[in-house]
């Protein structure tokens, strides 16, 4: 009788708490990001590599205790397969950069483009805004405007990336004569395109539980 009701009991930070914990994970992950295209050596990016793969491992295991947690509590502080939804695509953000890091260490590019800087911080500028949507979550009843706001800058960014991708494929396209080359740089910086993507994404699902509450 008590499990049961410890399961109806309404536990509403466990879930704010671990998805804010993934927002923390994103905000080193994007990080280490940047510092891993700018990387002075091979060796350099292997060890950034192996810290982002730390990261990697320890988004997932925040995202089995959120499925778990959600599987054995019977009220949640809004519906279940958003928390699952939010849960998974944060999750894919920190996929993607370790993807992109692990191309990096594998593919051994001559040199990487500003544009892979440019990429890489703004996947680290979303989430800044992507933590600080996380850390209103927990009030999103009553102060939904600031959670909004970032929600916003996460569109911003994301058409940002997109236009320096576009510009990326365009000059890559252009003047890179070697095909292999073509296919590394285009891989790896696609990784961070699609980071901001995932991101964004992030913020849509919030802003549908906000107006979903409202």
């Amino acid at each position: 009788m008590n499990n049961l009701l410890e399961k109806l009991k309404p536990k509403e930070d466990k879930f704010f708490l671990m998805l804010k914990e993934m927002g923390a994970i994103i905000v080193s992950v994007s990080d280490l990001a940047v510092k891993c295209v700018q990387a002075a050596s091979h060796e350099e990016a292997v060890e950034l590599y192996r810290q982002v793969k730390e990261q990697e491992q320890a988004a997932d295991l925040v995202q089995t205790r959120i499925f778990e947690a959600l599987n054995n509590t019977f009220i949640t502080p809004f519906d279940r397969e958003d928390i699952g939804q939010i849960s998974s695509t944060l999750d894919d953000v920190v996929d993607l950069v370790n993807s992109c890091a692990k191309r990096i260490t594998l593919y051994k590019p001559k040199a990487l483009p500003a544009s892979a800087v440019e990429l890489a911080k703004l996947v680290h500028e979303s989430a800044g805004y992507l933590a600080q949507a996380l850390d209103e979550l927990d009030s999103f009843k009553k102060r939904p405007e600031k959670i909004k706001e970032y929600s916003a800058q996460l569109v911003t960014v994301e058409r940002k990336a997109d236009d320096v991708y576009e510009e990326f494929i365009i000059d890559l396209f252009e003047h890179e004569k070697d095909a292999i080359e073509v296919i590394k740089l285009k891989e790896i910086l696609h990784e961070l395109e699609r980071a901001t993507d995932a991101e964004r994404a992030v913020g849509k699902i919030i802003r549908t539980v906000i107006i979903k509450y409202s």
